[in-house]
């Protein structure tokens, strides 16, 4: 999976369409990641003790990999991600401007 825990991406399909956010989770065999503030699902959760009120709890859904583009860090865009390898070490790199990333 190319996209990784931490990374800036774009959302390019959906209700999210043109947002930008930072992944929080990657799910690699789902290939699914969990991007912050996007795909925001409300939960009803139920009183634990009594006398407690029951609440609505907004949390975020897992979307595909494949509606997402890295944003390159260097040159700012939404790019496709390539590998390079040097000297046994396997870098990604930006399609756009060829830099690592």
């Amino acid at each position: 999976m190319k996209i990784k825990k931490g990374d800036q991406v774009l959302i390019i399909s959906g209700k999210d369409k043109a947002r930008k956010g930072k992944t929080l989770e990657v799910f690699p065999k789902q290939s699914r990641i969990l991007v912050e503030g996007i795909n925001i699902r409300k939960k009803h959760q139920r009183p634990k003790k009594s006398g407690e009120k029951g609440q609505i709890i907004e949390m975020p859904g897992s979307i595909s990999v494949s509606n997402v583009k890295l944003i390159c860090t260097k040159c700012g865009k939404a790019a496709r991600v390539g590998y390079k390898i040097v000297k046994g070490k396997k870098y990604r790199i930006c399609k756009k401007c060829g830099q690592e990333t």
